[in-house]
């Protein structure tokens, strides 16, 4: 095993029209066939709608991890890891400014792949524009459990982190932008890839963003974090491109977001 492929999605919940969202999304993600996937906004409502991670990972025949973020509609709002190979530690931690109404998480997991374990994590920010101070409390601290997280292989974040790349908390995790007299760095999978194109995931063309409008449409919300790329060519992003941006025949997209992959060098070239 020589790369492994993750893939990143804010699946909306249960939202409407749930049933022909829903089989986009397992459509688009058994084509891609990832080895992880990272999901965000997944519900549960007790008697309404069964775990969409435990949905979607019986359909594909994946392991999954799931954690609960904040209340959501009588059941819970939160995020997920499905993997295709064993989930030998799972991992949770609570982001500043929670609140009773809003609950941030960080959700990973520790995976035995055949070259190694593997370290993957996901989360969601705070959403709204005036937020970029919370989440600059937030990534400084989900960073914190990632970088003590031992693994051998590169590690990868995934998620909806509600901010541009232009932003200082992603600034902050490009090695960009201090914060309390600190510095990380962790490469930007699509930026990798693509310097020079604007990578919407938040975008005017998927009509389901036009609920939400007054967020501002066109924009880059939704990230693939890789750590430092390593002299054996470990960490070396092969790949990357927006998946999950078509709609279906009768023109339903699957999510209001567009999703994200990522190809990742994790043996020596």
């Amino acid at each position: 095993m020589q790369t492994i492929k993750v893939v990143t999605l804010n699946i909306w919940g249960e939202q409407p029209p749930l049933e022909p969202r829903m089989r986009g999304i397992l459509a688009g993600l058994k084509a891609l066939d990832a080895d992880v996937i990272a999901l965000q906004e997944v519900r549960q409502i007790k008697g309404v709608l069964p775990n969409q991670a435990e949905t979607i990972a019986a359909a594909l025949d994946l392991s999954w991890h799931f954690g609960i973020a904040t209340p959501w509609g009588g059941g819970d709002e939160g995020l997920a890891i499905l993997s295709r190979f064993p989930i030998v530690d799972r991992l949770q931690r609570e982001l500043p400014h929670a609140t009773a109404d809003e609950r941030r998480i960080l959700l990973g997991a520790v995976l035995e792949t055949p070259a190694g374990p593997f370290a993957a994590f996901t989360t969601h920010l705070n959403y709204r524009l005036h937020h970029g101070n919370i989440r600059e409390d937030q990534v400084v601290a989900l960073e914190d459990l990632v970088a003590s997280t031992a693994s051998e292989l590169p590690k990868v974040l995934m998620g909806d982190f509600n901010a541009v790349p232009e932003s200082d908390e992603m600034r902050y995790l490009r090695g960009l932008h201090s914060v309390r007299g600190q510095r990380v760095f962790y490469q930007d999978a699509f930026e990798r890839r693509h310097p020079s194109e604007p990578g919407y995931t938040w975008a005017r063309a998927n009509p389901f963003t036009q609920r939400l409008r007054w967020l501002a449409l066109d924009r880059r919300i939704d990230y693939i974090y890789v750590s430092a790329m390593r002299k054996d060519g470990r960490g070396v992003v092969n790949d990357c491109h927006i998946v999950l941006d078509e709609p279906d025949q009768d023109g339903c997209f699957p999510s209001d977001h567009f999703g994200l992959f990522a190809e990742i060098q994790i043996t020596p070239i």
